[in-house]
């Protein structure tokens, strides 16, 4: 009877405890993140294995009437000090704060799930190894593709496979405004207004339309992948603000669209040939139908082949959905500690930019005699020349060959101390 009863109570006990969580942050994804644990509770029990409770929000706003007006506080270290709480979801975004409270908590013995790639891919290395000696997790499943899964069937699904080579449409915004300049032969400005319009964009929409926002994510994928952590300062970036409708229209003579693309390839002596800019991609690629505000993220593997992940970067639920599934994987793995881990990156692991490889689009002013067409070959070899319906008469726009960036670099430079007025350069892609 005794031992009966010990059965029921350890029973009764692993059913009753409940994992306390913290909310860091009650934005968009904060707030996202308490719905689902709210409306999809039972769900999450099951597939967790344990009752999920929101212990705290911490946010500096007040939110009168909202129905977890219980939980806010505005002292971070009611979290911290809080032995009851064992997760805390990080959505707070930026740099400073984000940084030392992550650090405090994984000190603490707190695992932390976070969608800020800010903080991933400036201090991701260091917070991964915190988090080893503390046996606690650190996971970030949000950071790179919202609600596309992106970061476990690297780490798990495509374990198997030595991936080469990562690219992808990796910011929504920038999709978007490029999608309407080849659809609906819009201008940048006039894309990047109705993209702000309809909120896909920031009223200041520098990080998406520059590159930073894809730098990031690039950078964390290049980490995840070859194991050593990528800095985005010192990753090449353009963003697609030069972008015009003519170089829209010669991609599209050429046979393909325009994208913004973040790529990363592991070379043969070791170093990451890795960078963010807009790139000429051809019809047939996987990527080129990818279009509006979805993100699409290509893994090319020896075993898989290309394999493409695809659907929506960012918005509430999508972004929330990724959040509450490393809660989850955090609450599983709470005696035994998830694998994801990089070290430091070395100096000299990013092939400087000018050295990568590859053939670019150009587009010049300049007479329109044979003499300039001749120097164009004298100067950039064989040529691939385009054109387009209305071109003006003292326009020119080619395909080089592929070579090195900086010798395209060089050639361009002789060819406008030729006369020639260059308006465009865009890497042609591989992909």
């Amino acid at each position: 009877m005794r031992q009966y009863n010990s059965m029921v109570n350890n029973f009764y006990d692993k059913r009753c405890k409940m994992v306390q969580v913290a909310i860091m942050g009650y934005g968009v994804v904060g707030s996202g993140v308490a719905e689902i644990l709210q409306t999809h509770k039972k769900s999450l029990e099951k597939k967790a294995q344990e009752e999920i409770g929101i212990k705290y929000i911490l946010d500096l706003r007040d939110f009168p009437g909202d129905p977890l007006a219980d939980k806010f506080t505005k002292d971070f270290n009611d979290i911290l000090n809080d032995g009851e709480v064992s997760v805390v979801v990080e959505t707070m975004g930026g740099l400073s704060y984000a940084y030392q409270y992550v650090k405090s908590l994984l000190e603490h013995g707190k695992s932390v799930v976070t969608s800020n790639k800010e903080l991933v891919a400036a201090k991701g290395a260091e917070l991964l190894q915190i988090a080893a000696d503390k046996n606690v997790n650190f996971l970030f499943e949000a950071s790179v593709g919202g609600g596309i899964p992106i970061i476990r069937p690297i780490s798990q699904c495509l374990a198997a496979n030595e991936i080469d080579q990562i690219a992808g449409i990796l910011n929504g915004t920038t999709n978007f405004i490029l999608t309407k300049m080849i659809h609906e032969q819009m201008g940048f400005d006039e894309a990047l207004k109705l993209a702000q319009q309809l909120g896909y964009a920031e009223k200041d929409p520098t990080a998406d339309i520059e590159g930073f926002d894809s730098v990031r994510k690039i950078c964390i994928l290049a980490s995840l992948t070859f194991g050593k952590h990528v800095y985005p300062d010192n990753i090449h970036t353009e963003g697609i603000t030069k972008i015009t409708p003519e170089d829209v229209e010669y991609a599209a003579s050429w046979g393909g669209v325009i994208k913004l693309i973040g790529s990363v390839k592991m070379l043969e002596d070791g170093r990451i040939d890795i960078f963010v800019s807009p790139m000429f991609i051809e019809n047939e690629s996987q990527l080129a139908g990818v279009s509006d505000v979805f993100n699409g993220i290509m893994v090319r593997g020896d075993a898989t082949g290309d394999v493409v992940f695809y659907g929506k970067g960012a918005g509430k639920l999508p972004t929330a959905s990724a959040v509450v599934a490393d809660v989850i994987d955090c609450i599983k793995h709470r005696k035994q500690r998830k694998y994801l881990y990089w070290t430091d990156s070395e100096e000299n692991y990013v092939l400087p930019w000018e050295e990568g490889t590859a053939a670019m689009y150009i587009r010049a002013f300049a007479p329109n005699t044979d003499e300039t067409y001749v120097k164009i070959k004298e100067i950039f070899g064989e040529v691939q020349m385009l054109s387009r319906n209305g071109e003006q008469d003292d326009e020119f726009a080619f395909v080089t060959e592929e070579k090195t960036i900086g010798e395209i670099l060089k050639e361009a430079g002789a060819f406008e101390q030729a006369g020639a007025r260059i308006v465009s350069k865009i890497r042609i892609g591989d992909l």
